[in-house]
């Protein structure tokens, strides 16, 4: 495939594929995340019904980063500078990760007895 014809696609290239399909987001959002739901509702189906297919997550439609160190925000914001991409920072420089207290305390499986000795 050739990117110098945006849109296009040769008669040729058209003839050497089968099945040949093209999709987008209707909204014209992320790709990438359309193609993922795509993916994962043509695995819920045989073909000989609409498959239903979970919501669309908090992060639908955008692309998410996630930096751990106060450099890598940094790096970030000059990275979505330089692209032109607009970004939220969604937890105001904050890079620390607080659990919650209750996360590992307690086991919702029952204790395994072990093997005999």
């Amino acid at each position: 495939m050739t990117e110098d014809k945006v849109g296009e696609i040769t008669k040729r290239n058209r003839y050497a594929t089968v099945g040949l399909h093209t999709f987008k987001d209707v909204a014209g959002y992320d790709r990438v995340y359309e193609l993922n739901r795509v993916m994962m509702a043509v695995a819920s189906t045989d073909g000989t019904f609409v498959p239903d297919v979970d919501a669309e997550s908090w992060v639908g439609r955008h692309n998410v980063s996630a930096p751990y160190t106060q450099e890598e925000h940094n790096m970030l914001a000059k990275a979505y500078q330089a692209i032109g991409s607009e970004f939220h920072d969604l937890n105001h420089g904050d890079t620390n990760s607080d659990e919650h207290p209750a996360v590992h305390t307690a086991s919702p499986v029952k204790a395994f007895a072990g093997y005999p000795r």
